[in-house]
This record gives C-alpha cells, sequence and structure tokens, in this order.
C-alpha cells in the first residue's frame, strides 16, 4: 500500500501546486474511485478468472469502469438526461449488494502476490512519468488566461471537442458549425461524464486531472500484460522500463521532436484519444492471450466490451491487432498443423468492429491519411535541417529514413534473439507482439497524414515491441550463458558510448545556417562503426554467441540512455522558469478577456445556440494566418459558424501531399463571406441572413482585429464586454 499511497500524494500535491483547487482534486478522487474503479473491479471479479495483483485488479477494474461509463454517457446525453449515465455503477453496486451470487464479490478475492520490489519499481515508474509530465506539459500549460492562450496547438481542438459531448449526442465539430465529427471522440465522452458528475471545468480535468489515473493504468496493464508473455517479474519490469524510456535514438544535443519522440507516455496528454486507448486496448490483448487457454464466457463478454470501446476511443488499434492475431493464427498453423479457434474468433470481432467503425462511426473518410512511402522522414528533414523544403531528394529522405530504422533496431533489435533458441519465436503470445509491432513500423514507413498521425500507430505498438525485444534479449542472454555482471557491464558501455557520441559529434538540431547536412549522419555512422568494431572483438575472445548478446544488451542500453536523457534534457528547458509564460502572455497576439467572455456567453446562449466571430487565425502564431484557432468553441462550449477548419473532415478530404492542411481555404466561400461581413460591414440583411439561414444568434468580436466595422451595434445588441471581446446578441 505505501507505494500506492506514495505516488497518489505526490501526484495530489503536483496538481495542486499547478492551480488545482482541493475541493476539485477531492470530488475527482472520490469519483474515479466510486463512479469508475469500485464498480469496475466487482465486474472483473465476476467475469474476469486470470491470476492478478491487487493492483492489476484494480486497473483492470477502471479501465472497464471508462468503457461502460462511455457507452452509459451516450445514451443518457442521447435522451437530453446526461446525469443518467450514473444509472451504471447505481445499478452494478443494486445487483451486487441484492444478488446472492454477486454478493461474494464484495470480499477481496486471493490476489496473485507480487514481490515488494516490484511495486515499488512500478510506483517509480509512475513517479518518472510524473515528473516529465510537470516539466514538459503542467509548466507549459496554465489554467487561466492569457497564458492559457499559449498552450500546444492540439489542445483548443481537445477541449472544444469535451464542451460538445456535454451539450450533444451525436457530436459534430463545434468550430464550424453543421460539420460532421468523423474522429475518435469516445475519450471526450469520458470528459463530458466527468464534468457533469463533478461539475469540475473540463479544462482542469483536461489539462491536469483526466490523464493521471490512465497514466497509472497503463504502467500496471503493460506491466501485466507483459509478465503474461514473459512469465517472469524482472522480465516484465523490464519491459515495462523499454515501453516508457525506450523510443527512437536521439544522438543529437538539439531537442529534435521526431527523433526523440516515443515512449507510451510521450503523447498522452497532448492526445487524449491515444491515452484512452492504450488503457482500453491493453485489457484486449490481455484477454486474447488468456481466451487460447481459458474458455470461460465472461471472458469473451469483456473482450467484445473492450473491443467496442477502443472501435471508438482509437480505432488505428484495431487494425494492429488485426495483424498480430493474423501473424499468430498463421504460425500456429504453420507449427501446430492446427486452426487456433479461440484466435480466429478474436479476429472475426476485431474485423466486425473495424468495419464498422470504418463504416459508421468515420462514413469510409480517410481523413487526410494517404499512401506516401517515408512521409515523415520528409517532415523531419526540415525539424532537422531548419530547411522549409518539404520535397528533400530521394537520396536525402533515404538518409534520414535510414537514421530512423537504425534507431528502430537499436532500440528493439532484441526481439531477433528469438531467432537463437529453436522455436522461442512460437511462445503464446510472441507472434502477437510480433505482429503488432511490424503493423506499427509498417504504417509508419508507408503512409502520410498532415498532422503525422500515421506516427500514432508506431507510438501504440512501442508497448508489444518493447515486451517481445525484452523476451528476445533474455532467451539470447540465457543461450549464451550471460553472467549478471556482464550484463552490467554491457548496459554500462552503452550508456557511456552514447554520451560520448553525443558530446564528441556535438551536433545540435535544427542544423545552423552554413552546416552541412552530412552533420545529421556523423554520430550515427560513428555508433554503426563502434558496435560493429566492438561485435567483432568480442566474437574474436568470446564467441558468435556471447558477442550477439553482448552487443544486444549494450544496444538497448544506447536506446534507452538516448531517449531518457533527450526527454530529460528537453523537460529543463521548458521548466527554467515561469518567466516565459509571464513574457508571452504579455504578447499583444494574445487578446485579453477571452475566457470571461466566452464564459458569460456559455452561461447565457442556449446550447443549440450558433456564434460567429471575426476569429479565424490562431491567436500564438503572430505574422501567419493558421486556420486551427478554436478558443472561441473551446470555452464557450458552443458551436460556431466559423471559427477555424484546419482539424475538419472536409478540410482533410480536400487536402493533399505538398499542401498545408493549415491554409487551405474554407470551401464555403459565401458562408464565410457572409460570416465576416458581420465584423467589417455590418447590415440589416447580413444580420438577417446570418440568423435565418445558418441560426447565428451571437456575435463575439476580437475587437482588435483590423477591419472591424464601429457599427456592429447598430444591428445586433451590446450584451457583454471584457477586455478586447465583445459579445452581441442577434436580435430575434
Amino acid at each position: 500500500r505505501l507505494p500506492a499511497v506514495t505516488v497518489t500524494a505526490l501526484a495530489s500535491a503536483v496538481v495542486l501546486y499547478y492551480g488545482v483547487s482541493p475541493r476539485d482534486l477531492l470530488l475527482f478522487g472520490v469519483y474515479v474511485v466510486f463512479c469508475l474503479a469500485v464498480p469496475g473491479v466487482l465486474l472483473i471479479r465476476a467475469l474476469y478468472r486470470g491470476r492478478r495483483t491487487l493492483a492489476e485488479e484494480i486497473a483492470l477494474g477502471l479501465a472497464l469502469g471508462y468503457a461502460l461509463e462511455v457507452f452509459a454517457y451516450i445514451a443518457a446525453r442521447a435522451i437530453g438526461i446526461p446525469l443518467l449515465v450514473l444509472v451504471w455503477p447505481v445499478t452494478t453496486y443494486a445487483l451486487f449488494l441484492l444478488l446472492p451470487r454477486l454478493r461474494r464479490h464484495w470480499k477481496r478475492p486471493q490476489h496473485q502476490p507480487s514481490p515488494l520490489w516490484w511495486s515499488w519499481a512500478l510506483a517509480l515508474t509512475m513517479l518518472y512519468l510524473l515528473a516529465l509530465t510537470a516539466m514538459t506539459f503542467l509548466k507549459k500549460h496554465a489554467l487561466d488566461w492569457p497564458a492559457l492562450g499559449y498552450a500546444s496547438a492540439d489542445m483548443p481542438f481537445q477541449l472544444a471537442l469535451i464542451g460538445e459531448l456535454k451539450n450533444h449526442m451525436p457530436p459534430t465539430a463545434p468550430m464550424v458549425a453543421g460539420e460532421p465529427l468523423l474522429y475518435h471522440w469516445f475519450v471526450y465522452a469520458h470528459f463530458a461524464a466527468s464534468s457533469w458528475i463533478t461539475g469540475i471545468e473540463p479544462l482542469v480535468l483536461l489539462f491536469r486531472l483526466g490523464m493521471l489515473p490512465m497514466m497509472a493504468a497503463i504502467v500496471i496493464l503493460t506491466g501485466m500484460v507483459a509478465r503474461r508473455v514473459i512469465a517472469s517479474w524482472a522480465g516484465a519490469f523490464a519491459a515495462v522500463i523499454s515501453a516508457v524510456s525506450v523510443g527512437a535514438v536521439s544522438l543529437y544535443t538539439g531537442a529534435g521532436y521526431l527523433v526523440t519522440r516515443g515512449g507510451i507516455a510521450d503523447a498522452s496528454w497532448t492526445s487524449p484519444t491515444h491515452a484512452f486507448g492504450t488503457v482500453l486496448f491493453a485489457p484486449v490483448v490481455l484477454l486474447v492471450l488468456e481466451l487460447r487457454l481459458r474458455r470461460y464466457r465472461g471472458g469473451w463478454l469483456l473482450l467484445g466490451v473492450f473491443l467496442l470501446a477502443v472501435m471508438g476511443a482509437k480505432a488505428i488499434f484495431l487494425p494492429l491487432l488485426g495483424a498480430g492475431l493474423v501473424t499468430a493464427v498463421a504460425l500456429e498453423v504453420a507449427s501446430r498443423r492446427r486452426l487456433p479457434w479461440p484466435t480466429l474468433a478474436a479476429l472475426g470481432m476485431t474485423a466486425a468492429c473495424l468495419l464498422f467503425a470504418q463504416a459508421v462511426l468515420f462514413r469510409g473518410v480517410r481523413n487526410g491519411m494517404v499512401v506516401e512511402p517515408l512521409s515523415f522522414a520528409k517532415v523531419a528533414w526540415v525539424e532537422l535541417t531548419g530547411l522549409p523544403d518539404l520535397n528533400p531528394p530521394l537520396l536525402s529522405s533515404l538518409g534520414i529514413t535510414s537514421i530512423y530504422v537504425l534507431g528502430w533496431v537499436i532500440a528493439w533489435g532484441g526481439s531477433l534473439g528469438l531467432l537463437s533458441r529453436s522455436r522461442s519465436w512460437a511462445r503464446p503470445g510472441i507472434p502477437l507482439m510480433l505482429g503488432i509491432g511490424a503493423a506499427g513500423i509498417g504504417v509508419a514507413l508507408l503512409f502520410g497524414h498532415p498532422g503525422r498521425s500515421q506516427l500514432f500507430f508506431l507510438c501504440g505498438a512501442y508497448p508489444y515491441l518493447a515486451i517481445s525485444s525484452v523476451y528476445g534479449t533474455l532467451t539470447l542472454a540465457r543461450r549464451a550463458g550471460l553472467s549478471r555482471r556482464a550484463i552490467i557491464y554491457a548496459a554500462v558501455a552503452g550508456t557511456a558510448v552514447t554520451y560520448l557520441i553525443t558530446f564528441a559529434c556535438g551536433v545540435t538540431i535544427p542544423l545552423r545556417p552554413g552546416e552541412p547536412v552530412s552533420l545529421l549522419y556523423r554520430p550515427y555512422a560513428l555508433l554503426l562503426a563502434v558496435l560493429v568494431l566492438a561485435a567483432a572483438f568480442i566474437t574474436v575472445v568470446w564467441g558468435r554467441l556471447r558477442a550477439w548478446a553482448l552487443i544486444t544488451v549494450a544496444c538497448t542500453a544506447v536506446g534507452m540512455t538516448a531517449y531518457v536523457h533527450a526527454r530529460v534534457a528537453s523537460a529543463v528547458g521548458l521548466s527554467t522558469g515561469d518567466t516565459h509564460l509571464v513574457r508571452r502572455a504579455q504578447d499583444v497576439v494574445i487578446p485579453a478577456g477571452v475566457t470571461t467572455a466566452a464564459r458569460w456567453l456559455r452561461a447565457h446562449a442556449g446550447p443549440g445556440d450558433v456564434v460567429a466571430t471575426n476569429v479565424h487565425c490562431r491567436w500564438n502564431i503572430p505574422g501567419v494566418c493558421n486556420r486551427g484557432q478554436s478558443w472561441v468553441a473551446a470555452l464557450s462550449e458552443r458551436h460556431v459558424l466559423v471559427e477555424g477548419w484546419s482539424y475538419t473532415t472536409t478540410n482533410l478530404r480536400q487536402w493533399r501531399p505538398g499542401l498545408d492542411p493549415e491554409h487551405l481555404p474554407f470551401w464555403d466561400g459565401e458562408r464565410l463571406r457572409l460570416n465576416d461581413a458581420a465584423f467589417t460591414a455590418p447590415s440589416l440583411a447580413v444580420i438577417r441572413d446570418l440568423r435565418d439561414r445558418y441560426g447565428v444568434r451571437w456575435l463575439f468580436a476580437d475587437e482588435r482585429m483590423a477591419g472591424l466595422s464601429p457599427r456592429i451595434g447598430d444591428y445586433a445588441t451590446l450584451a457583454f464586454r471584457s477586455g478586447d471581446c465583445a459579445v452581441y446578441r442577434v436580435p430575434a
């Protein structure tokens, strides 16, 4: 209990320090325990027969609570009574109190005992993630305006979708009224339900509280899946550490986002859809592993629930799972000459969910995903070199790709150790891990997306690549007869080589003007040379098998050291103080009074009212009109006729490789013309058209904008003003 109490106390202290009120923290804690975790745990005890520790049972119960809450909230919001979402936990409590067959599950079952070091190891892993979060996200994302206006580009979009799910079902894109929302939106339903139940602002849930229990569940469930596959506490913890702290290897001294991206928590806060999908997908993998051996009805019911939840939470996990299941079926048929019916049944369920998601939830749209091999290398080229050319020469794209491939081989090359022992690759669970990992890498290499979303397939595969890599490394180390001392020496050598090469080469990215592009390849060429020479020397002295094993361990250390160093260095750079937020908040780019005006509008406008605004460009990017603006919709929780359209399905549908989705024109010129005319050339006819044709009831004006007419008040009633923002009521 002490590790859990320690993590909870420190996490509470961190969020309190970063602006969460004690009341909100207490309400959120009560909500997570009694509306999600406890009813979820009761159902897990009734339906799940696998062995688990107490922490694993709670994590599984929390994941099941998330899934069932979303389904309950969809129904409750659809009939217009969102607080009916509480029916599901209340009904669960009633059933488990009244039915004798279920009442026994209130008693704590015999859990699998875990070593004390395991509990502390997971706790320290969570504290590392908490510290990284505090330095890279919480420090950078304020809760009050105007510093809030400098949040990461995706955050107002995420916040706007929470407001949409609070008020509407089915949801649409609130920043362009009437635009369909063909996106992974289940996590926003969860946040909306949380806000209704607790009364906590969606902003606080998104920026401070909501991700914390998800991150803890991700760590625990990753360890649980790893133990099922590796059958070792130590090996499972190595897999957790690898999943958390191994990514693409960066040997640069600058902050290269794409190069250092990796780890299961990298995208959690800025992409809640990915974090939510990761939490729900881990039980799917666990159940697929166990249903192969245990045929119990409750397990299949749980698998169906989690697959349906993943379908709307982050559907990218479904093709990953499908690839893993196909790999598992193929290898079992090849090795045992029989059909694995449980695996085939899981594959059929996965295919059905994937088809439903694509046909119904997403209506067959591609949302910007196209076949574009090595697309990520083109973007990485810009970030690494500082050059504006999005179409580098083919050799340059291949060169950047070779850096990534080398980094991936170093990070997950332990999987090749499976070849050292006959049929170790056929161990239950390993084919599934390999198939998921191969699919994630394949999508990252072959597809393109304007927002680099193809890389989320790779991020989703990280935990399972880590598991197969650790198991392969352990298999190889045992086959080679490595002692613990030899393994430690190899890991220390890999760490030392990483730092020596990074600082000896001293390549800072982006490259400075005039520096040759060949500098990008220097540290990786040197690393490759060192590994080859070390392998040759060890082969001569101790033999080929030991050389292979020692180099694999050293490479794992290189991958972990390079990634953790890059993330911590970046975090330290971001956390040098709050002065940067103060300086940026004083920048005239961010208008004053936005939150106050938007909150007034939320309090006085009906949920179905439409707002027109003269804001279309992101405030925090001066000199460039980036069409990703969503703050009015996010803070007011109301539909905006036309705010920013970069993230909408229609905009992504007209995107093609080589274009910038942030600067594509709005597809309905007449609507945009009429919207802007209300602010630059208002007239009775314009206001009447907005009201009658589009249902506009309010005008939200940034009064600093050039061309704003002083005659708006002649045709609409000034209702509220705060700072640089004014709200007008359109007459009936």
